[in-house]
């Protein structure tokens, strides 16, 4: 008895048409848009695989993509070697700079160590690689590290990048939504 793959993404190119990395919350303008197949909440990555951002608003030939460089953009991050996860975020300070946030001090973590997405999210599969360790800094206040990731794509010269398309989107979306309204009856 064989078992098949089940094919999960489907990877779609886009060229860049806008970029911004000096303000606070970065855009990026794709030429693809909803004929093309773009939604809200596809992940969008570099030709190197190296994350880049989410579409957060689609027309029929563009779609606009929260930059890793924006103050509200979250992804869930993981340090591939040691397997901790934390949250990723830019802090405004620096392009091409992030922070992994939410990492105990009780993990070793070196300069240089690769950092990848969690899979703990639709957007993402799990592995793309988000960055490398920077610096590592000892929180006073908690008991957590701050560290910088530098990242993988390089967005001061993105040309054309590749939207993820997960093709198990709508029926986990379903589940969620499902089990949402179960929480609501209940209460």
């Amino acid at each position: 008895r064989s078992v098949s793959a089940v094919r999960k993404y489907n990877y779609f190119q886009a060229n860049v048409v806008s970029n911004s990395v000096a303000a606070e919350n970065n855009f990026i303008v794709l030429s693809r848009g909803s004929k093309s197949g773009c939604r809200k909440g596809m992940g969008v990555i570099d030709p190197l695989n190296g994350v880049v951002g989410i579409i957060t608003d689609v027309s029929n030939d563009y779609s606009v993509v929260m930059s890793l460089l924006h103050r509200d953009s979250r992804i869930s991050g993981k340090l591939l070697r040691t397997g901790e996860t934390g949250t990723l975020f830019w802090d405004g300070k620096q392009a091409n700079r992030i922070v992994l946030d939410n990492i105990s001090k009780s993990v070793k973590i070196q300069k240089g160590d690769t950092v990848i997405t969690s899979g703990f999210s639709t957007a993402f599969p799990r592995g793309m690689m988000v960055g490398r360790v920077e610096a590592v800094y000892a929180e006073k206040s908690s008991n957590q590290f701050k560290v910088i990731v530098h990242t993988q794509a390089n967005f001061f010269n993105l040309d054309h990048v590749y939207v993820i398309d997960n093709l198990q989107q709508e029926a986990i979306d379903q589940l969620l939504d499902k089990n949402r309204k179960s929480d609501r009856l209940e209460e």
